[in-house]
């Protein structure tokens, strides 16, 4: 179930009640008129199934009461009624099965944006998979792969394609290519330090390394593998088990790409730099395809469902 706390214009509250009234899958109406203060207006709350969400989120949108007062949306661990559990039978589909629009556009907006949080964690992921390319050290690789936060901004592409959002792609695309440019530069001036300190030789770089040498030698692997893991992610963003992510975020070679390649062409070793970013391109590419089909096919069911 979702909870949704709305500030209400007096002169719209009656079409908000009915609205939620009307709508499949709801319970637990409450009108407190004249509670809010900024801006001005009642508050209305109730609970919606989530698979009757989205709808009932349209509808309020349609209302301008994004523009003219506010909708929020919080999760519900648990409810104890019987009047949710009807609501929930009630409701078209499976809760599992739905697909919040707004809350993945807010979502992905948030972790697809630009920031020095952002520019930190990717640099230091890679700086960490530096580490672990240098040494063959695969826990290291595997770490640095769960810190990187490249997963944020391509399904923010994956939803801007399917939502026709331009601001949203452009937005993710900046935060990818600059938080990867940034990733590289710091993780080249890294490498030069660790050489200088003796951490880092070309002797390790050049060497066999049986745990981390498939970051540099791509194969069609990495693209099936990547495009499992897109579906994978998008799946648990869009059924809120984020814990998924996790698992995701250690299947692809993101992060151990940028940085191999990153090392490599401190070293000049050019062949292993060609080699991880056509690794990096591949996962990049196969996450975003894979992805942006998911969410397509997830609206096609969904609205045949429906």
């Amino acid at each position: 179930m979702l909870h949704l706390r709305l500030i209400v214009p007096a002169a719209r509250t009656d079409d908000v009640v009915r609205l939620v009234e009307s709508t499949v899958g709801t319970a637990h109406l409450v009108v407190l008129p004249g509670a809010a203060r900024d801006p001005a207006g009642d508050v209305v709350m109730c609970d919606v199934a989530r698979e009757a969400g989205d709808e009932l989120i349209r509808g309020l949108r349609a209302l301008d009461l994004d523009r003219t007062g506010s909708i929020a949306v919080e999760d519900i661990d648990l409810s104890l009624s019987r009047r949710a559990d009807r609501a929930e039978t009630e409701a078209p589909g499976e809760g599992a099965d739905a697909v919040l629009w707004e809350g993945l556009a807010e979502a992905t907006h948030e972790e697809s944006t630009l920031s020095v949080t952002y520019v930190a964690f990717i640099a230091l992921a890679t700086m960490i998979a530096a580490c672990g390319v240098v040494l063959d050290n695969a826990i290291l690789i595997v770490g640095a792969m769960a810190v990187g936060p490249e997963f944020g901004p391509l399904a923010g592409i994956c939803t801007a394609v399917v939502e026709r959002r331009p601001r949203l792609a452009l937005r993710s695309a900046v935060a990818l290519l600059v938080g990867f440019a940034a990733a590289l530069l710091l993780t080249v001036g890294f490498a030069y330090l660790m050489d200088g300190l003796g951490l880092f030789t070309r002797v390790q770089l050049e060497a066999e390394r049986p745990n981390t040498n498939f970051i540099y030698r791509p194969d069609a692997f990495s693209f099936v593998v990547a495009v499992l893991a897109g579906i994978a992610g998008i799946l648990s963003l869009t059924s809120a088990k984020s814990g998924a992510l996790v698992g995701v975020a250690i299947s692809v070679t993101t992060v151990p790409a940028a940085a191999n390649a990153a090392v490599a062409f401190t070293y000049t070793e050019y062949r292993q730099a060609w080699g991880s970013a056509e690794q990096l391109l591949l996962n990049l590419l196969g996450i975003a395809l894979a992805g942006t089909v998911t969410l397509l096919a997830q609206k096609w069911l969904w609205r045949k469902a429906a």
